[in-house]
């Protein structure tokens, strides 16, 4: 992503500043698993938005990382957060084409309505082994949006065929993944 991309979505959350605030997607509380203690999981939201995903994901008792592109967005996260008596969260503007994953960190990875498919080696490196991606965004049945960022049937299962795979649907205009890393 450029200076621009940051700008564009500077202006697109600041358009959405008046709009209630999100929930969680579905998904993710489906497929997170519980915590016996909190602070004892680490978790990404990565490309995160407002933060919706990641603040239910604290909620939950697991530490987080938030990972956004714009200021705007992430300031929306920091406020809701604070509101909601939330600590265990940190909070980075990012823009994800320049790295900044650290490998093996993570219990939890979650990414929804977000594809840069360079960024999918990073994605799965991120994951320790044994945890878990919870992953969803648009596919080619999406009308009216830049195919560069819609995935094709089945691709988001081929980027981790060789992860246990919990869940791969595609209900409607999207895809949906859920996978567990090898390993521990």
């Amino acid at each position: 992503m450029t200076a621009r991309d940051r700008v564009h979505w500077d202006a697109v959350y600041r358009d959405r500043a008046d709009d209630p605030y999100p929930d969680p997607d579905p998904l993710l509380y489906q497929s997170a698993p519980p915590l016996r203690r909190a602070g004892s999981a680490t978790a990404l939201d990565l490309a995160a938005g407002v933060g919706q995903n990641g603040l239910w994901l604290a909620g939950q008792g697991y530490v987080v990382d938030l990972v956004e592109i714009s200021r705007v967005a992430l300031t929306r996260a920091q406020t809701e957060a604070a509101q909601r008596g939330l600590r265990s969260v940190n909070f980075f503007q990012l823009d994800l084409d320049g790295g900044g994953l650290e490998t093996e960190a993570y219990d939890l990875v979650c990414v929804f309505r977000y594809l840069n498919r360079a960024l999918m080696p990073r994605i799965r490196a991120a994951v320790k082994p044994g945890g878990r991606v919870v992953y969803q965004t648009f596919n080619v049945r999406k009308p009216d949006m830049n195919p560069e960022y819609l995935l094709g049937l089945g691709e988001l299962a081929g980027f981790f065929g060789d992860w246990h795979v919990l869940r791969s649907s595609e209900p409607a205009d999207v895809s949906q993944l859920v996978a567990i890393k090898p390993g521990r």
